[in-house]
Parts: C-alpha cells; sequence; structure tokens
C-alpha cells in the first residue's frame, strides 16, 4: 500500500504538547494493551470505521476506541488546535496535509480507501434528474458539501471539468448533512459520496454520475504523535489498512487507494 511522506513542521508549534507518545499505554492482568483510543474519522467512514471500532474492541480485552466523526477539515482544526487524539482518518490528502502542517503528525500517513461522488435523490426521483446537468433545473432545491471540505473540493473539481455551473440552496461542512437534507426532505437532490448513497438504502435514490471520475478522493490515515495510546492506536491503524479493514471498506463501497 503506498505510504505518503508527511510534510515537515513549518513554523513554531502554537497548541500545548500533550503526553508524551505512548505514555498512557496500560497493561492488563494477561499483560495486554488497555486504555481507550480517540479516533477522529470522516464523516463518510462513521458506519464501517463504527464496526471496525467494534471488532477491535473484541479482539482487544479491555481496550475501547471512541469517534469523533466530522466533516474533515473541521477535524483538522479541532486537531491542530490541540484537541486529544490518537488517530486522523481524513477524506482527501490536503485535509490530512493541514493537521501534518500543524505539526502534530510526523510519522508517514497511509492511504487505505477512495470514494467518488453520486448524485440522491428523494426516493423515486420525483424530479426525474437524470444527470449531472440536470442539477441545473429552474426550482431544483440542491444541496453540496461546502468547497472547503473535501466532497466540496472533489464537487468543483467535477463541475468546473464538466463545465456546469451549480446553484445550490446550501453548502454542507459535512457530507453526511447533505445526505440528511434530501433524506428529510428539506432538499430535492445532493451529491454525496457512493458510500453515503449505499449506507441511505431505500431512503435515496441514486443516480450515476461519470463526471465523477474527475475527482476520486483518496482517505489517508495517520497516528499522531503525542497519541496517549500509541500503540493501540497503531494496532488500530494496521485494522483499517489490513485485510480485515479493506474487506470492510469495499463492503461499504470504499474503493482501493
Amino acid at each position: 500500500m503506498r505510504r505518503v511522506a508527511a510534510a515537515s513542521v513549518a513554523g513554531a508549534l502554537t497548541v500545548a504538547v500533550l503526553a508524551g507518545c505512548g505514555s498512557g499505554d496500560t497493561k492488563d492482568s494477561a499483560g495486554s494493551d488497555t486504555g481507550t483510543i480517540t479516533v477522529f474519522a470522516a464523516a463518510s467512514l462513521k458506519q464501517v470505521f463504527t464496526g471496525l471500532g467494534k471488532e477491535f474492541e473484541a479482539a482487544h480485552p479491555g481496550a475501547k476506541v471512541e469517534f469523533s466523526f466530522a466533516g474533515s477539515s473541521d477535524l483538522a482544526a479541532q486537531i491542530t488546535q490541540g484537541a486529544p487524539a490518537d488517530l486522523f482518518a481524513a477524506a482527501d490528502p490536503v485535509t490530512m496535509a493541514k493537521a501534518v502542517e500543524g505539526g502534530r503528525i510526523t510519522e508517514q500517513t497511509e492511504n487505505f480507501a477512495t470514494n467518488v461522488l453520486t448524485i440522491v435523490t428523494a426516493p423515486g426521483n420525483p424530479k426525474h434528474i437524470g444527470g449531472l446537468r440536470d442539477l441545473t433545473q429552474p426550482g431544483l432545491q440542491l444541496v453540496v458539501c461546502a468547497p472547503q471540505v473535501p466532497c466540496g473540493r472533489a464537487t468543483k473539481k467535477v463541475t468546473d471539468s464538466a463545465g456546469v455551473a451549480l446553484t445550490p440552496v446550501s453548502e454542507e461542512s459535512a457530507v453526511t448533512d447533505v445526505l440528511t437534507k434530501v433524506t428529510s426532505g428539506q432538499a430535492d437532490a445532493g451529491v454525496v459520496y457512493v458510500t453515503d448513497a449505499a449506507s441511505a438504502g431505500a431512503k435515496v435514490a441514486s443516480v450515476a454520475m461519470p463526471e465523477a471520475s474527475a475527482a476520486v478522493n483518496t482517505y489517508p490515515i495517520a497516528v499522531l504523535k503525542d497519541a496517549k495510546h500509541d500503540k493501540l492506536a497503531h494496532e488500530f491503524e494496521s485494522l483499517v489498512t489490513g485485510p480485515q479493514g479493506r474487506a470492510a471498506l469495499a463492503a461499504a463501497g470504499f474503493g482501493a487507494p
């Protein structure tokens, strides 16, 4: 699996350095590592990571996994500002680079999945949307991700490449918020990842968007240098990037990196 070297830290750190690497690792009576690791992960990973977290806990008695799922950009900002975390999984390398530049990730990051965009509508596709260009029809209540977040950057890349100008009624900070606007009836259509459309099941109709091939998002993961439970965090990273994680990701609709 391809690894991407983390960029060197630019400038002095402006956040307090947390506990030393691995200092929180403890052992139970059988000698197994115990403790709670905090995983910051892109909102689009919620379903698959929650499942992997349960599998990890079952295989590591005494260990717990707590997740913070949100837009990758929001998570990167929290990490840069010193929020306690052990592991970060972002929805694109640009966002991961922000956390690296903040000084809290110094090891190599590892790409573990890819994702592409699709269109979702209300069940039955009542607006008869057939593709990307139909998202420009008058009166359509369209919701997309904000341009500063990974799914928004991908959306802009797709539309720029196709020469299509969208006029959404709302731009959200997380792809799951876009999906919620559609499933709740607050929007006629939205642009989300194929994995989000799959997780919504019958709550949405999916419309193929071949133009999405112009913007494939690659997901990187890395352990923070000041992770309280360094060993456990690396073991969870290995679960995500190993055969078990790859199988779970593929089942959820993610592509290989």
